[in-house]
């Protein structure tokens, strides 16, 4: 932090940041050069061989090059290692080793298109093995450069054109952006991030059809991810320092936590269920929100078994006893929702694989175990489904009888609105319930599936007052908080552990850029050490690494002025500064309406220590918990494994068995509880 300015524009790479890559290449370079030496003294200068002068000034002047290399990287790891994140003082010379660096390009190439010239014309009679080491070094040389151009295209910025000088910087290096040509400059700016993200995008979804909705689509992800750090110049290997540093952060809270504070919430709905009961029904209803995945989670969860139960079911045609619309060909998804949840053909009703944005896979069956009309909505599995994920802008959803600010996810209530239609428009819950009129409706679904799934409830529940929903690692930033409570009255959310998706909101996304961005300008180790350090306690555990997290040696009008190095681009009127100087800063509160999970929240824990070898044995925890506990991001190893449908499956099923299960994969870090 921030950003390398050299070849005159911003590249988003650090100057910090060439430890790592000049250390491999220096690695690489050392043996290259031993091994050249050799060769060189093993025929001590004397080549019986066509060509022999050639080669001769190609290996000296190899070892020439490769010596002023070594010599150039020893001086830009050196100094790269310099300084911390937001002091880049020290490293200030790097731009012009960079140069100096890249001058040496020019004898590189030239003395591997001299190797290339010797072997193809003058290497006849030569040693095979000589011949071979030359070839060898050539063939590295290109290697090597071709990486090198990979590298220059993966670093750079197309918003890194040289920014405007102003007349005088201000002492800690943030603009004063009030005045209008700061303003200005930063709207024209924003403007351009939005347009290269829109064309990321599409780059990235050329397979995609580009109609109106996709460009919609597009354009409104692509403010929101452009904004997200639009006010800060971060690069990503600084936003890797700062999880790394937070993580270790929680866990020393963490530990160092009384256990007293630790408590049981009590659910805020009216109707009060024994939570046994409840953690039977969310088990239940858990295997149809895993089978909506289809094949590839079935495969996944039964790698040995699971191809030979569908091979013999693939190809079959059912269509005469069920309907299914698009993307089963071959009935493979079927066959896996079969073999899934248990059910005969005759128990499904509407099976639909048809994939779009805002439009996602369903099906509809009658579950006869637990007397139950049950729609069970896919999670994301598609590119297509990603983008409905992202599509994260609130979106009004006025229902009769609430009162407050009704408003949702867009993606998820544009998809919500998609399966209404369906099920409603065409018939299908009337079907349902002309077969079973007894029964009632139940509505489950697994991330995307659980945050459309808890919208689908309701839009229905003024239809069917007796429906219930369970919605499992549903995304924290779904409900407003008008709809949010007045969905606990009828729908349940299960959250495994440390899980990323129902701690994830723009809000709270924005909380943790605020604690980044704290956090690294607090910490006097260079980056290098952060990272290695963080790597080793990820995998290996440990002690949390003991840093500063206050600024209590500072004065305290620097109190309000980030650290942030001479390019900064932390602008004096947005969020993130503001908050660097109170933790309370309404800034960030109020630049995003709030959003909630769905319904009550069953938060499920591993019961034990923190940290646990592959074969030990695996208790959980079930306990009520309030969306309020989930508004903040857990840096965690587990953050991602604990969202996988089967793994939230498995401890379901532990948790309804009563009986401890040995899990290698749930060995880390997953013993997060509710603190007042």
């Amino acid at each position: 932090m921030p950003g390398v300015v050299v070849f005159g524009r911003r590249w988003g790479i650090a100057s910090d940041d060439l430890v790592f890559p000049g250390s491999f290449e220096l690695f690489v370079r050392v043996l290259w050069w031993i091994g050249t030496m050799i060769l060189y003294t093993y025929h001590k200068g004397n080549f019986d061989c066509n060509g022999r002068g050639v080669l001769q000034s190609y290996l000296v002047g190899l070892l020439v090059v490769l010596a002023l290399i070594i010599l150039s990287l020893c001086a830009i790891v050196y100094v790269s290692a310099q300084g911390t994140i937001t002091n880049p003082g020290p490293r200030r010379s790097i731009p012009a080793l960079v140069y100096l660096r890249a001058l040496l390009y020019i004898p590189e190439v030239v003395w591997a298109c001299l190797g290339a010239v010797w072997v193809s014309d003058d290497s006849k009679g030569c040693d095979p093995a000589t011949v071979g080491a030359v070839i060898a070094a050539v063939i590295a040389s290109w290697i090597i450069l071709l990486f090198t151009a990979l590298g220059v295209v993966f670093v750079f910025d197309p918003l890194g054109n040289p920014r405007p000088q102003h007349a005088a910087m201000e002492p800690l290096g943030v603009r004063d952006m009030e005045s209008s040509e700061g303003t200005q400059f930063f709207s024209t700016a924003r403007s351009l991030a939005v347009k290269v993200w829109e064309s990321r995008l599409r780059l990235l979804c050329c397979c995609l059809p580009q109609d109106e909705s996709h460009r919609a689509a597009f354009s409104g992800i692509a403010k929101l991810v452009s904004g997200f750090f639009s006010d800060t110049d971060l690069v990503p290997s600084d936003i890797a320092a700062g999880l790394a540093l937070l993580h270790q952060e929680q866990d020393k809270m963490e530990q160092s936590r009384d256990p007293d504070t630790i408590i049981t919430h009590s659910p805020s709905s009216p109707i009060e269920e024994d939570l046994e009961v409840e953690l039977e029904k969310a088990a239940h209803c858990m295997q149809f929100a895993a089978a909506a995945y289809g094949w590839p989670l079935y495969i996944y969860s039964n790698p040995l078994t699971g191809p030979c139960k569908l091979s013999g079911d693939c190809c079959r045609s059912h269509a005469a006893e069920y309907e299914i619309v698009g993307g089963d060909h071959l009935g493979c998804h079927f066959s896996s929702i079969l073999h899934s949840t248990g059910l005969q053909y005759r128990d499904f009703l509407y099976v639909s694989f048809h994939n779009q944005i805002y439009e996602i896979p369903f099906f509809v069956a009658l579950d006869h175990k637990r007397e139950a009309v049950l729609v069970a909505v896919r999670g994301t599995l598609s590119l297509k489904d990603v983008l409905t994920d992202l599509s994260a802008e609130c979106e009004n959803l006025p229902i009769e009888g609430v009162t407050g600010a009704c408003y949702a996810h867009k993606g998820m209530s544009q998809a919500a609105g998609y399966i209404y239609k369906k099920l409603v428009n065409d018939g299908i819950l009337n079907q349902a319930f002309s077969i079973a009129p007894e029964y009632k409706l139940v509505i489950t679904g697994h991330s995307l599936g659980a945050g459309t799934a808890s919208l689908l409830a309701i839009l229905l529940r003024n239809s069917f007052p007796t429906l219930q929903c369970y919605s499992f690692s549903p995304p924290g930033g779904l409900l407003s908080k008008a709809l949010a409570d007045y969905s606990k009255n009828f729908v349940v959310s299960v959250v495994l552990g440390k899980d990323l998706v129902p701690r994830l909101s723009i809000p709270n996304m924005e909380d943790l850029k605020r604690k980044i961005l704290k956090i690294v300008s607090n910490c006097n180790k260079p980056k290098y050490r952060i990272l290695l350090q963080g790597c080793w306690y990820e995998l290996f555990g440990g002690e949390p690494d003991d840093f500063p997290t206050e600024m209590d040696n500072r004065r305290e009008e620097e109190l309000s002025q980030p650290l942030l190095g001479e390019e900064s681009l932390m602008i004096r009127n947005s969020s993130s500064y503001q908050s660097l100087a109170s933790d309370d800063s309404p800034a960030h509160t109020v630049a995003h309406l709030p959003l909630f999970m769905p319904g009550r929240v069953l938060h499920i824990t591993e019961d034990g220590p923190s940290r646990r070898s592959c074969f030990s044995q695996v208790r959980y925890r079930a306990e009520w918990s309030n969306e309020m506990a989930f508004r903040s991001v857990l840096i965690s190893p587990r953050m991602l494994a604990d969202h996988m449908p089967d793994a939230v499956l498995w401890a379901l099923n532990s948790l309804t068995s009563d009986k401890p299960f040995s899990l290698c994969p749930s060995s880390l870090n997953n013993s997060q509880h509710h603190t007042i």
